[in-house]
């Protein structure tokens, strides 16, 4: 006879008890997480055993909140949202039991950070010309191609990586999906320096690497599907993330105006007022969406966050720098530097309004979600496309 999944009132006792047996100021901070996550407090709307109850989603930020106020450690989800916001509900949709055992636990507590090999040289808005070959040999495959913009690559244990398995069929279902070892042999990381000065992304490439079978996510061609589940969770975790009011930066540009009165103009103050209002609208859209997720994975509604996330930070960001005239101009530093986390709230003007330019590529370009929301939410006419029933092999490059 199954349970009914645990209320409020429930996860709080749960909490509670938690909390009364791992004191936080006593316990290791690993040993605290994976003691929370094998109690089911690590994200409680994934099933028991896996790190949650079977709870609705909608009642995660209490439990965090819980665990916030009584100085509890965290997993720095700063370092691993590939691996949280992307990894795990992928491998929760399509992983074996054993690889949802295997891998969420040391994702969930930071063990085991991750990364994403999708987008290549000839394939970034569309990612379904991805060249990255793979070849079954036995029990495993071997791999070999070039992965591009691949943040966190010189930090990540895994990496979740969509390959090019069968070159005779359409582009769409010639694909497979493999979790890959980063320490493996044949994996080179090379970085990328961007205009802040900085490496946050890197390329990676993969000569005769070999993945076990093992590690396959999903069936053999079904790579596309797979994949479109890893790009829904990823825009919602960009743009539909729980945020107070006056995050991030909206809330530092807020900050400005009201510690610098001598910077005001009624110009400036018409802006500011209209982003505000934008920016939180964003914020409640964002909450909505989330709610909606408690029936189950992310459609192309996510698409719509993430577009007003990219815009939203790169109008903000350069009202920052007009508000601040001559002194936003200064850059603070432009050494070379491999971050292990993107901070836009404790940088420069300058870093945030270059670094927030690459907002509306990475995670899906503005234009390709405008096309998804046009003909996946509003139901528009889809663009022609004349390469559905080509082979991928007889398509140019």
């Amino acid at each position: 006879m199954s349970t009914a999944p645990p209320d409020a009132d429930e996860l709080s006792r749960r909490v509670g008890e938690f909390l009364a047996a791992h004191d936080p100021a006593e316990t290791a901070p690993q040993e605290f997480l994976r003691a929370r996550f094998d109690a089911g407090l690590a994200w409680v709307h994934y099933p028991e055993g896996l790190g949650g109850l079977g709870a609705p989603r909608h009642l995660q930020p209490a439990v965090d909140r819980r665990f916030a106020e009584a100085g509890a450690s965290t997993n720095h989800p700063e370092r691993n949202g590939i691996g949280l916001g992307m990894a795990a509900p992928t491998i929760l949709a399509f992983g074996t039991e054993e690889q949802k055992r295997r891998f969420l636990r040391p994702l969930w507590t930071g063990e085991e950070l991750w990364c994403q090999l999708f987008s290549e040289p000839g394939a970034g808005s569309d990612l379904a010309a991805l060249a990255t070959r793979a070849v079954r040999d036995g029990d495993a495959w071997t791999v070999n191609g070039q992965k591009v913009w691949t943040s966190m690559a010189h930090e990540a244990r895994w990496a979740i990586l969509v390959t090019r398995t069968d070159p005779d069929v359409p582009k769409h279902r010639g694909m497979t999906y493999f979790v890959c070892d980063m320490t493996a042999p044949g994996v080179e990381v090379r970085p990328l320096r961007q205009m802040t000065g900085e490496a946050e992304f890197n390329e990676v490439f993969l000569t005769d690497v070999r993945i076990p079978d093992e590690h396959r996510l999903g069936a053999v061609g079904q790579g596309w599907q797979v994949s479109t589940t890893t790009l829904m969770n990823e825009r919602v975790a960009i743009g539909g993330g729980a945020v107070p009011r006056e995050s991030g930066m909206i809330g530092v540009v807020a900050a400005l105006w009201r510690d610098r009165p001598e910077l005001r103009t009624p110009g400036l103050h018409d802006a500011l007022l209209r982003a505000w209002v934008e920016t939180e609208a964003a914020r409640l859209t964002g909450a909505r969406l989330r709610q909606q997720l408690t029936a189950g994975q992310p459609g192309p509604e996510g698409s719509g966050a993430k577009l007003a996330f990219a815009r939203l930070n790169q109008e903000v960001s350069g009202l920052e720098l007009e508000l601040l005239g001559e002194e936003g101009l200064r850059y603070d530093d432009w050494t070379m530097r491999r971050p292990t986390e993107v901070d836009f709230t404790r940088r420069s003007p300058g870093y945030r309004y270059l670094r927030a330019k690459g907002n509306s590529i990475e995670g899906g370009t503005s234009e390709i979600l405008r096309n998804i929301i046009a003909e996946r939410v509003l139901g528009l006419p889809g663009e022609i496309r004349v390469d559905k029933d080509v082979a991928w092999k007889d398509l140019p490059r």
